[in-house]
């Protein structure tokens, strides 16, 4: 289900961390770590966000509405404050801000691509920004016989991706500075602004017959070699190289 209308997403994030709070302080759990875990998932829950500052406000969401409505949280260890900082670190690295920090991708999203690029057995499919693994599991449901690799600037999200994909071999690194030359599909679940670069990078790296795909949004300035729609209704543009280039508008 696609949750657009705001603060509908916030609302069911800290909905969701109050609730295991509420389910660990039951168990007996000490309450600092009781905020710790709920704002992990408060952390995993941001990809409901559509832009940074919604993002932030389900992050910070619990954490404050704990400080307002719960004393004991004020006289928390420091050290339960550095676990906060360094789970927020770790899911959303400062130099991943830039890009999309997690945007999961549905999981019948890419089930029409295989009818508009026939991959041969034994492919290299890239997931540039594989987050927790959601758009390598449904690339995997496409190509089953491909082989998967994964690159994430967060070191905590790659651990949990290569737990849930345990097939694909995933390794943490900025996407923008890893060679896409050696794959024949790179995948990409983004931004709208991210989309310039990947398409300048992929121009320059990716092999003749190779692919850039994107989820959602468009690299406007090449012209799609395919586009279809997902069961979730969003468009999958397809790009192949050599691209072509879109004419020049004139003013």
């Amino acid at each position: 289900m696609k949750i657009a209308i705001w603060p509908l997403p916030a609302l069911l994030a800290w909905s969701l961390s109050w609730g295991l709070f509420s389910f660990l302080n039951a168990l007996d759990v000490d309450d600092a770590w009781c905020l710790v875990a709920a704002t992990l998932l408060s952390l995993l829950l941001s990809a409901l966000g559509t832009t940074l500052w919604r993002r932030c406000l389900i992050v910070m969401g619990f954490p404050l509405s704990q400080l307002l409505v719960n004393s004991t949280a004020l006289s928390m260890p420091p050290v339960a404050w550095l676990c906060l900082l360094v789970l927020i670190a770790l899911v959303y690295p400062l130099n991943a801000w830039s890009d999309a920090p997690l945007f999961p991708t549905p999981s019948r999203a890419l089930e029409e691509m295989p009818a508009h690029i026939q991959l041969t057995e034994g492919a290299r499919i890239l997931d540039a920004g594989c987050g927790l693994g959601d758009g390598l599991k449904a690339l995997r449901k496409a190509y089953p016989q491909a082989q998967f690799f994964g690159l994430e600037m967060s070191w905590l999200l790659r651990v949990f991706c290569a737990i849930r994909c345990p097939w694909a071999k995933i390794r943490q690194g900025n996407i923008w500075l890893a060679d896409w030359s050696s794959y024949d599909v790179v995948y990409m679940f983004q931004r709208p602004e991210s989309m310039p670069k990947a398409m300048e990078k992929a121009r320059t790296e990716l092999s003749s017959g190779a692919w850039l795909v994107s989820l959602e949004f468009e690299a406007r300035d090449l012209v799609a070699n395919a586009i279809c729609i997902g069961a979730d209704s969003r468009p999958v543009w397809m790009y192949q190289a050599p691209f072509k280039m879109r004419a020049a508008q004139k003013h």
